[in-house]
């Protein structure tokens, strides 16, 4: 059923061209994908301009943290963003009164701040301002302005059209990264670029540049970090900010395959191939053609199937198992791992030759203790709002002592253990008032009674491999309970005891 802010938006909207109807339904599809919010809202706003026959289109955010406006997009070819104070000009009188203004004469209206067409160059003479929300009694998180409409002043068709589309263009933004707090005020938090990714700490600008740049082209790209980092979410953004972001995006996890699979799970098989063959499968390869294929922990890639991967990536050519026609797949490759390819290499467990056809672009994801206390706390929050939604909580309160403890915390689970300490305190939490008691305990694993012992001279893989083995121990065997407790997948658990 639909909210009661969201019927007149749609009742505004029958009988619209299509050409302004579908602007809503192109950004209704990009929520759920790790787009780039800059050329997200720059499209909109160049398709905004165009539906409105209007020459310009900005979206000025209220940044909530500043407290000014701030055109994070805006289709203004001089000059990159402009920022001014919350009440000055039309957009900060539309931001302070939460009031819809259309203007014929802009010099000739007190309100009107020519200092932006001084910057730019540019000159304004009709304006149509609306404020952005997710409801008409919501607090205004932005603006939405269109200048000089070609054929005239705007009329009152558009005054209704910008109203609804500003309302649906709240709504959309609440549903991203690039939202307010949840129980705050006026404005949005500015997290970071991309959607569904948290981080503004000077480690996660080095990422965000070479992921920016990565997507532009077909490069084979290694995400190298710790697990939990977050690599596939950034193999993600890669994919659905470069040109092939219509196509497939297939994922296979390495440490998943068995030896005697690898082959079928990436190329495919025959009828008749082997045993339990019963009809032709296509591999991920081959799903993934004008798409982007992600091989996750690729060090742990069995040695016997390295070879066809190598043969892979230089002639883009294949065979499926049993099969005898070679084919073709147009395919962009990522990859990631947390293992030492480097060691790999010299201890002959990983071919040197495929070792450089992986590694063209390599990002490296810091892990979160590099990331500083003020991006822990960033993202508690960011995960508290998420999982009261999901869970049907009240808005999150975070205690002190719960900020002191997350602050204080060296997160070996990175990323990943974070997000399962604050979704396990919010459904602990019925009133949304997290406290200390709510997050994990910090038990160390007790093999039998006693403590875990390891003898030095270990290699980290050996002395990981033995911690995680008490772990499970102490968890009676259950992987899951020891996953838990270590803050880390439980596909890595296995892993890690496979060694």
């Amino acid at each position: 059923m639909k909210g009661a802010a969201e019927v007149p938006a749609a009742r505004a909207m029958l009988g619209l061209p299509m050409s302004r109807l579908s602007l809503l339904v192109d950004l209704a599809s990009l929520i759920p994908r790790e787009v780039d919010l800059d050329a997200l809202l720059q499209t909109a706003c160049e398709r905004l301009a165009e539906a409105m026959q209007a020459d310009r289109a900005t979206l000025w955010l209220v940044d909530q943290e500043q407290g000014d406006l701030v055109t994070r997009v805006a289709v203004l070819p001089e000059v990159p963003a402009l920022r001014q104070p919350l009440g000055k000009g039309l957009a900060g009188h539309v931001a302070r009164t939460g009031e819809l203004l259309r203007v014929d004469d802009a010099a000739a209206d007190p309100r009107f701040d020519p200092s932006a067409d001084a910057a730019t160059g540019y000159e304004t003479r009709t304006v149509l301002v609306a404020p952005v929300r997710e409801s008409p009694k919501a607090p205004v998180r932005g603006v939405v302005q269109v200048l000089n409409k070609a054929e005239g002043p705007f009329t009152e068709e558009d005054e209704r059209y910008l109203a609804a589309l500003a309302l649906q263009l709240g709504g959309v933004l609440a549903m991203t990264t690039l939202r307010a707090d949840a129980g705050s005020g006026p404005g949005v938090v500015l997290r970071g670029p991309f959607n569904h990714i948290v981080g503004r700490s000077e480690a996660m600008d080095a990422v965000y540049e070479r992921v920016q740049l990565a997507a532009q082209t077909d490069a084979a790209v290694l995400l190298r970090g710790e697990t939990g980092t977050g690599k596939t979410l950034f193999a993600r953004a890669i994919h659905v900010n470069s040109a092939r972001q219509a196509a497939p995006f297939v994922t296979v996890d390495c440490t998943t395959l068995p030896g005697q699979l690898v082959e079928s799970e990436l190329f495919g098989h025959e009828r008749g191939a082997f045993t339990g063959a019963d009809r032709r499968v296509r591999g991920k390869v081959e799903l993934a053609h004008g798409g982007t294929l992600f091989l996750d922990e690729i060090g742990d890639l069995p040695p016997e199937s390295q070879g066809k991967l190598l043969r892979f990536l230089q002639e883009r050519r294949f065979e499926r198992v049993g099969g005898r026609e070679t084919l073709e797949s147009d395919v962009r490759l990522l990859f990631a791992t947390h293992r030492d390819l480097e060691t790999l290499v010299s201890e002959g467990r990983f071919r040197e030759d495929l070792y450089y056809r992986v590694r063209v672009v390599e990002i490296e994801v810091p892990p979160l203790r590099e990331r500083g206390a003020d991006e822990v706390l960033r993202l508690a929050r960011h995960f508290a709002d998420r999982y009261a939604r999901r869970h049907g909580r009240p808005t999150p309160q975070l205690d002190e002592a719960v900020l002191a403890r997350l602050a204080a915390h060296d997160w070996p689970g990175n990323v990943r253990e974070l997000e399962h300490w604050i979704e396990s305190a919010i459904v602990l939490a019925p009133d949304g008032h997290v406290r200390e008691r709510h997050l994990p305990s910090l038990r160390a694993p007790r093999p039998g009674r006693g403590g875990v012992t390891l003898p030095r001279g270990l290699t980290l893989d050996e002395a990981t491999r033995r911690y995680v083995e008490a772990t499970v121990e102490a968890s009676g065997g259950n992987r899951s309970e020891a996953a838990r407790r270590l803050g880390i997948g439980r596909n890595t658990v296995t892993r890690i005891l496979k060694r």
